[in-house]
């Protein structure tokens, strides 16, 4: 527990642990003019055609988009992001009853990434366990907060609805069938409470490294404070926050599918020395026993497939031993 940024008293500086190389830290000033899209989910019924045409183009040139009027409502909103935040102020002993070093544990509180076996140290503690179905998983979540249970599941339902509605926009612009990411391909579901304190020199450390997600999309409830930054065309871009809105980050997977269509983009969270920072992050994954590759109807003659067939946990393997590193994970797979 002693790991756990959020049992500590505040650092006056940074411990060597967190202090990353040079070339490594956060020295980059995000752009200003630039900003992912902002996607109003209300045109649905209005001009579909056009809404899926917005995303498809999101999709393509950022890998993110933000959305607003997503049918989720500000008071399981604000009940999840009260409920996470209750959470992290809880006193030790009551968070010490889910915390575990083992990274095959269900239900988990940790810090960082890989704390005892990474180089430097990431300025983040956070709470993960698989969300659907519910029923399966309910009673292994924290019992404290008392609300957390049902405010989760409430949360987790709608949230994977949100999630869904937008794979089916994106089967719809890519030309597939409809319900094509149903089923083993959107089976798992995963949701992570991230909890980043100020910290007392966000120059030097990060709160997550660059990297792209493993899974198939992801939905992220940033809250108010800004922190996220995509990598855009050499560029980092600053996600400000918008009331309410989720953030969308296609993933790995998801681009592989497109055999290379749509683009999974890195990024990063930076940290700041004034605020502590709550994020809501929703994963919905394949499942295990999955076969990725890229879906028959994108290849042709002229369009090869890009991706060699894989199951999923031999994906899943590389990008935990590569440490995210993009490149080196997608070429693994590349034909």
């Amino acid at each position: 527990m002693e790991k756990l940024l959020s049992t500590r008293l505040r650092d006056q500086s940074l411990p060597e642990s967190y202090i990353l190389p040079p070339e490594k830290r956060p020295n980059n000033i995000a752009a200003k003019c630039k900003t992912i899209p902002v996607i109003d989910l209300g045109q649905v019924g209005k001009d579909r055609e056009a809404l899926v045409e917005e995303i498809m183009k999101a999709s393509k040139e950022f890998g993110f988009f933000q959305v607003i009027n997503h049918g989720v409502s500000e008071k399981i909103i604000k009940d999840m992001m009260d409920v996470g935040i209750e959470f992290f102020d809880m006193p030790v002993e009551d968070k010490m009853v889910v915390y575990s070093e083992d990274p095959k544990q269900a239900c988990r509180l940790f810090s960082s990434i890989n704390y005892d076996n990474e180089e430097t140290h990431f300025w983040r503690d956070t709470l993960r366990h698989p969300v659907h179905p519910v029923e399966n998983f309910k009673h292994l979540w924290p019992s404290k907060p008392s609300n957390y249970r049902e405010v989760t599941e409430t949360y987790s339902i709608m949230v994977r609805s949100l999630g869904l509605r937008l794979l089916e926009l994106i089967v719809e612009g890519l030309g597939l069938g409809s319900g094509y990411f149903q089923d083993e391909l959107s089976r798992v579901q995963l949701l992570a409470i991230n909890h980043y304190p100020p910290c007392p020199d966000p120059s030097l450390t990060l709160g997550l490294p660059k990297h792209s997600d493993p899974n198939l999309i992801t939905v992220l409830l940033q809250g108010d404070i800004a922190g996220l930054q995509v990598l855009n065309e050499g560029e980092w871009i600053s996600v400000e926050p918008i009331p309410s809105a989720f953030i969308i980050n296609l993933g790995h997977i998801l681009q592989i599918i497109s055999n290379r269509s749509l683009k999974s983009a890195e990024h990063r969270v930076v940290t700041n020395s004034s605020l502590t920072r709550t994020t809501i992050t929703t994963f919905i994954y394949p499942s295990m026993d999955s076969t990725i590759q890229p879906a028959e109807e994108l290849v042709t003659e002229t369009n090869p497939a890009k991706y060699r067939a894989f199951k999923y946990p031999e994906f899943l393997q590389l990008y935990l031993a590569l440490t995210a590193d993009t490149d080196d994970i997608l070429n693994a797979f590349m034909i």
